[in-house]
Formats: C-alpha cells, sequence, structure tokens
C-alpha cells in the first residue's frame, strides 16, 4: 500500500500551493503611483532701492520699489531689480533711463562681483557721452546699493571697449558713479 504523505508527495503539494500563491501574486494589478507633490515657490517679498535719473539727466534719483522673488539669493534678488528698473520710475520727477518695452539686462555674480549683459538693443540707444554714462551708472548704483563691489559690463555676451562713447573695459565702482 503506498502512503498518502509521502516525501514526494508534500514536495508536490508545497510546490502547487506556493504556484498558486504567485500566480494570485502576479494577477493583482499594480498599484498606482502616488502623484508627485508639486509645491509652488513661495514668493518673497523685498524692498530695493533702483537709480532713475532726473529730467535734466544730471542727478540720480533713487526710488524705492517692492520686488518678489522666488529664491532669495543674490543673483535673482538682482535680476528681479534690474526687472524694475528697466520698467521705468513711479514717480513722474523721476526719467526713465531706457526707453518703455526696453528688454532688462541679464545679470550674473561671481563672488561680489556683478557681470550685466546689455542686450544690443542698447547699442543703438544712442544717447551721447552723459546719457551712456548715466545708463551705467544707475545700473551700477542699483546693483551695488546692498552688496556687492563692482559691475562689468559686456554687450550681447560680448566684451567691448565702449558703449558709445563711455569706456566699458574696466569694472565699474560705486565711487565711479557719485553726483557732482
Amino acid at each position: 500500500m503506498r502512503r498518502l504523505f509521502s516525501l514526494f508527495n508534500v514536495i508536490c503539494a508545497a510546490l502547487l500551493v506556493a504556484a498558486v500563491l504567485a500566480y494570485q501574486t502576479v494577477q493583482k494589478p499594480p498599484t498606482p503611483p502616488e502623484a508627485p507633490r508639486l509645491q509652488l515657490a513661495e514668493r518673497a517679498t523685498m524692498k530695493v532701492q533702483v537709480y532713475f535719473t532726473n529730467p535734466q539727466v544730471r542727478a540720480m534719483k533713487p526710488e524705492t520699489r517692492t520686488i518678489q522673488v522666488t529664491q532669495s539669493n543674490p543673483r535673482a534678488v538682482a535680476q528681479a531689480t534690474l526687472n524694475v528698473w528697466a520698467d521705468g520710475p513711479n514717480s513722474s520727477a523721476n526719467l526713465a533711463v531706457v526707453p518703455a518695452g526696453t528688454v532688462a539686462p541679464k545679470v550674473y555674480l561671481r563672488g561680489t562681483h556683478y557681470y550685466v549683459d546689455l542686450p544690443a538693443a542698447y547699442a543703438n540707444l544712442r544717447y551721447g557721452a552723459s546719457g551712456e554714462r548715466m545708463l551705467l551708472c544707475t545700473l551700477t548704483r542699483t546693483l551695488l546699493d546692498k552688496r556687492g563691489d563692482d559691475v562689468t559690463f559686456v554687450l550681447d555676451g560680448q566684451p567691448v571697449d565702449t558703449l558709445g562713447q563711455i569706456n566699458m573695459r574696466d569694472p565699474f565702482m560705486r565711487q565711479d558713479c557719485t553726483d557732482e
């Protein structure tokens, strides 16, 4: 007479149960992945000093403006400040340095040195020496108001010797742009 619970029968029954469990596990639909949680960057509000010119283009006039930035690193703050600068002043006593609708320059930061990439359209403004100086000095004073040592200007991504009549080979510093 044969035994019902022989070693062979027990091993086969265990393999059959394991195969059924494996088959059931494989046939289950996969759990859907969890949707990513997008966190919108929170905007921080900051007050900055932005410089424009008086109507006679002889003196720089500061305006306190409020900017909103998503990152509070110095480069993001500087770029937001230049965007406000390009939009022009709020006060009718001050004069915008660039025409309305002009693109703001791009700003880069390396340590305490700012690098401003002026769009190619800035070369065609034809302001004359005093207007060009005021353009570069309002940018310099705006950027160096709270931090930084100097501002180096490039035109359309390339270093140039002059912007019209103003020498741009050397960086501009705070003391280069004081009102006389």
